[in-house]
């Protein structure tokens, strides 16, 4: 669950920007920081490179008939990112430029590029690294240091979801200066975005 402080920080804040966005906030309440759900940062990356552009569902649906086409072949999946599959994963629904992008992450990690230091990098830093990866981009590596390092301080500025959410609730569109008044918590204030969003977008039965 998250810290008291950084829930109550976020909630001081919000009271002197927005009290459309304190309100939202405190209805949903102190939310979970789940742990990265996967081991590698290779792993995270080629996730995040499907739901590039797409919805939720689309990139969902999409990743699961990557997972059915490797364990058809008895593989997992990192393992059809690689010259000579490059037709079954365009079956499963992935653009050229995403199944070149898959490949070249799985050559930087066996170049050496995706290692354990990436843990302990700056987000600036590290990503220059990623961003380096064909078909990575800010967006990608926003999301991967938010939801696989947990960076507790990063917006993620090109992420339309997460921006329109804050403009909505504050009226501002600069979000990034807003959203500098909520730092070093940015990333918290975009889960809340998000969490809001999918909030407000849920049905009531």
């Amino acid at each position: 669950m998250l810290d008291p402080d950084v829930y109550d920080h976020l909630r001081q804040v919000a009271a002197t920007e927005s009290e459309p966005l304190l309100a939202a906030i405190e209805r949903v309440g102190p939310i979970g920081i789940p742990a990265p759900a996967h081991a590698r940062v290779a792993d995270r990356l080629f996730v995040e490179v499907v739901n590039q552009q797409l919805s939720t569902r689309a990139a969902a649906a999409i990743w699961a008939r990557v997972e059915a086409a490797a364990a058809g072949q008895a593989l997992a999946p990192r393992d059809l990112f690689v010259p000579g599959h490059e037709e079954r994963l365009r079956a499963c629904g992935l653009s050229r430029n995403k199944v070149r992008a898959l490949q070249a992450i799985r050559e930087a990690e066996e170049a050496g590029s995706l290692t354990d230091d990436l843990a302990a990098m700056p987000h600036g830093a590290r990503s220059a690294i990623l961003c380096g990866i064909r078909g990575v981009g800010q967006w990608t590596a926003d999301m991967v240091g938010i939801f696989h390092y947990l960076d507790p301080d990063i917006w993620p500025a090109g992420d339309v979801a997460a921006v329109g959410s804050l403009r909505r609730l504050t009226g501002c569109t600069d979000t990034v200066a807003l959203a500098a008044a909520f730092a070093p918590y940015r990333s918290i204030l975009a889960r809340y975005a998000w969490r809001i969003r999918d909030v407000q977008e849920t049905p009531v039965a």
